[in-house]
């Protein structure tokens, strides 16, 4: 098992930054891939981005490549969610989630675990 817990959300102006936090605890958090998803008000939960099990590789989806950076301290179990240039359209409910794969994976079923979700909320 594997408990998620996300922080760092908030209401920000567009433009503006947010970084988002992740803390895992329970089965070994280092050896499997983590990712971020996002589901918006009547959508569907998506894809944001992810990150390999050592932190080398990264993959993200278009809409929010160049201006989100995912990174993850396996010393400390948390992953991190770091968004700049914000816009109305990120506002949403994000949500991470552990793989169980040790590489970048987009596919939302090959996560096993997730976060309860953190509200971010951009004004335009």
């Amino acid at each position: 098992q594997v408990q998620l817990v996300e922080s760092g959300g908030g209401l920000v102006q567009a433009g503006g930054s947010l970084r988002l936090s992740c803390a895992a605890s329970g089965r070994t958090f280092s050896n499997y891939a983590m990712g971020w998803f996002r589901q918006a008000p009547g959508k569907e939960r998506e894809f944001v981005g992810t990150i390999s099990w050592t932190g080398d590789s990264t993959y993200y989806a278009d809409s929010v490549k160049g201006r989100f950076t995912i990174s993850r301290d396996n010393a400390k179990n948390t992953a991190y969610l770091q968004m700049n240039s914000l816009k109305p359209e990120d506002t949403a409910v994000y949500y991470c989630a552990v793989a169980r794969f040790k590489g970048v994976v987009v596919t939302i079923t090959a996560y096993d675990y997730w976060g309860q979700g953190t509200q971010v909320t951009v004004s335009s």
